[in-house]
């Protein structure tokens, strides 16, 4: 048994847990998370610098439709945390038997749920880049991106159930090898479709469509086949959905698919606010966002820790523990997020320069991302408590939370200093946000109520 497992052992049984092994055991599974982040960023990075390539048009084609992306993919992510963090407290209360049924019910929800959500995005996708305000010479390809993101929505449903159930064993290994080895294969993926057959901002969905895809179907086998507390051969209970299981799922996944319409509408909003702005600022607006994503990436991937190790610490009775895990990854993410964003202040160019050849788009790049730089600190306390509450099951009170910080602070000063500032404005607006955000939630987590759900 490896020392992380000797760690979560002790967790689990009721041991006592020092404070060094509390943060060697953040550290342990916070570090793979990491990876896995890591190898999501450099995939969306990839995306960006080839279609970057391409022109300021393509890469504004897919910017322009990025919101809706992240609002569809958003509800495949809480649709498997409903599921996800019942079976982390189950794990925790060594209940293994129920998390395995637990687990399996998921699957078949997930699925349902995942093919229902691609039939509405495919009958949108015509329509939407209209409806965002996109220009006329980028609708085409905007949409036609869309559509194939949403055609391979049941694959990332899937692939994201798969490594949040592995997450909750407390197994952080195995989905970020899935991850660098997607982020490998959708490099050679992209090059083939967008390149090689020409296919542009089509390519570039392709490509990461089937990376996913053939990726994941090992973390899919790994989880039902070699994963100690899931391994369905153990025993042979239903697939089929319950109302207990459900009714649990729903109480997590509800408000945070509230959540995720709150949140991403409020980037759909943002859209609206840029677009007007025209191609060079919707582009760079895109490749910022993608660049930022460097600096919150320890906060991702020590977040995926603390709700595997808040679940297992709440399902095991010990909400004392749940509190400093919620606290320690605190202090790491603030820690690494700061020194990340020193670091894009200083290496803004550089970062811009990777995605694009455009200097208009890479001067406005800039500008905005060492703004964004004074935001990673107090960004990555929301994270953390974000994370924190989500394993708890505490997710209707953080989505009344985020609703005030988007639509009241983000999007209120947006439509204030973007008319006034341009696309520094509407950066303005998200940095003070994201600080405003941070304080929120670390109120949130010295408190006690967001450990109060029982769901085990």
């Amino acid at each position: 048994m490896s020392n992380k497992d000797l760690l979560l052992e002790k967790l689990r049984s009721g041991a006592p847990v020092s404070r060094k092994e509390q943060i060697k055991l953040a550290l342990m599974l916070g570090l793979p998370a990491m990876l896995a982040q890591l190898g999501t960023i450099v995939m969306e990075y990839i995306d960006a610098g080839m279609v970057g390539r391409l022109g300021s048009g393509q890469a504004a084609a897919i910017g322009l439709v990025a919101s809706s992306t992240w609002i569809f993919g958003g509800f495949c992510f809480a649709t498997a945390s409903g599921f996800s963090v019942q079976v982390s407290q189950l794990i925790g209360s060594r209940n293994y038997a129920k998390a395995r049924e637990v687990m399996r019910k998921g699957f078949t929800s997930v699925l349902i749920f995942s093919l229902a959500l691609a039939a509405i995005g495919l009958a949108i996708s015509p329509f939407l880049p209209h409806w965002l305000g996109g220009e006329d010479a980028i609708c085409a390809d905007a949409a036609a991106y869309f559509a194939i993101f949403c055609a391979f929505l049941p694959v990332m449903q899937i692939a994201v159930t798969a490594c949040y159930m592995l997450q909750a064993t407390g197994n952080m290994k195995v989905p970020s090898m899935v991850e660098v080895a997607a982020c490998a294969l959708d490099v050679a993926l992209n090059y083939l479709f967008i390149y090689v057959l020409g296919m542009g901002v089509k390519g570039a969905a392709i490509g990461t469509g089937l990376a996913t895809l053939i990726t994941h179907a090992f973390a899919l086998w790994y989880l039902f086949v070699r994963c100690p507390e899931l391994n369905i051969f153990q025993d042979s209970s239903s697939w089929m959905p319950d109302v207990v299981s459900l009714k649990n799922a729903f109480g997590i996944s509800g408000p945070m698919w509230l959540q995720n319409i709150i949140t991403r509408g409020a980037y759909v909003m943002s859209t609206i606010i840029v677009a007007p702005l025209g191609t060079i600022a919707i582009a760079a607006n895109s490749f910022a966002i993608t660049a930022e994503s460097f600096c919150y990436m320890p906060g991702y991937g020590l977040s995926d820790a603390v709700t595997s190790l808040v679940g297992q610490s709440i399902g095991a009775g010990r909400k004392d523990l749940a509190r400093k895990f919620a606290f320690i990854t605190t202090g790491l993410a603030a820690a690494m997020m700061t020194t990340a964003g020193i670091l894009m202040f200083i290496f803004a160019p550089q970062m811009m320069g990777l995605l694009t050849h455009d200097p208009e788009v890479i001067a406005l790049g800039v500008k905005v991302l060492r703004i964004e730089a004074f935001a990673e600190t107090l960004y990555a306390v929301s994270i953390i408590g974000y994370g924190s509450c989500v394993g708890a099951g505490d997710t209707m009170i953080p989505m009344i939370l985020n609703f005030g910080s988007m639509w009241v602070v983000r999007i209120g000063l947006a439509l204030i200093l973007t008319p006034r500032f341009g696309l520094a404005g509407y950066w303005i607006a998200m940095c003070t946000e994201l600080n405003v955000r941070g304080i929120i939630f670390f109120l949130r987590i010295r408190g006690n109520r967001w450990m109060k759900k029982v769901l085990v």
